[in-house]
């Protein structure tokens, strides 16, 4: 039977590429905002582009709050945010003021904190991420791989969890797993090879 993997859509972008990049590796997605999908999904991703604030403003008002917090912690689906979807995976964030997150992990999101005035921000572009600990992620991936970002805010979790990270002026948290809980700072659906197979092992997962 296929496995229905839902892609959260709240208004917060690149919804079409994240579908796209699983439809060129086999996988058929769909992307909704409804309660139902998303309690009848076997994988959840949240994407993202954009400000904390503005995107957990845009899940509470499709009230996708409480069904997330249910899926993911409660029924411990496999979830995947990427890029600002991890971040808001987080207690808080600090973009645009104080903004409390969906609390799936500990820790806060803030902006770079980088003394290097050459490296500019928001961080655009491809930069090598370091594979730290055995992730079912990197499967058939080699120990470093090169990977897509777009960023002016940094997740600074507070437990371990932190499997991948990459160097900006700094090292800076790339990946995350908490059990069933996946989160990666770059888009793997602007990755490449590289980011093909960070998603199609989340999905097998």
């Amino acid at each position: 039977m296929p496995k229905k993997i839902v892609i959260v859509d709240y208004n917060m972008g690149n919804l079409a590429s994240v579908a796209n990049a699983l439809d060129y590796i086999g996988y058929k997605a769909i992307i909704s905002n409804k309660v139902d999908d998303i309690k009848s999904a076997d994988y959840i991703i949240l994407p993202g582009v954009g400000a904390f604030a503005d995107g957990m403003k845009n899940l509470i008002d499709l009230g996708l709050v409480d069904v997330l917090k249910e899926q993911v912690l409660e029924r411990k689906k496999p979830f995947l945010g990427l890029c600002l979807g991890m971040q808001l995976a987080a207690e808080k964030g600090y973009e645009n003021g104080l903004t409390q997150g969906l609390g799936f992990i500990k820790g806060k999101v803030k902006k770079f904190d980088i003394k290097n005035k050459d490296l500019r921000i928001p961080h655009i572009g491809w930069n090598e991420v370091y594979f730290k600990k055995n992730c079912i992620l990197f499967d058939k991936l080699n120990k470093s791989e090169v990977f897509y970002f777009v960023h002016s805010y940094c997740l600074f979790p507070e437990e371990d969890i932190v499997v991948g990270t990459f160097d900006y002026g700094g090292e800076f948290v790339a990946i995350i797993q908490k059990d069933n809980i996946f989160g990666t700072q770059f888009h793997p659906e602007k990755s490449q090879k590289a980011g093909l197979q960070i998603l199609k092992n989340f999905i097998e997962s």
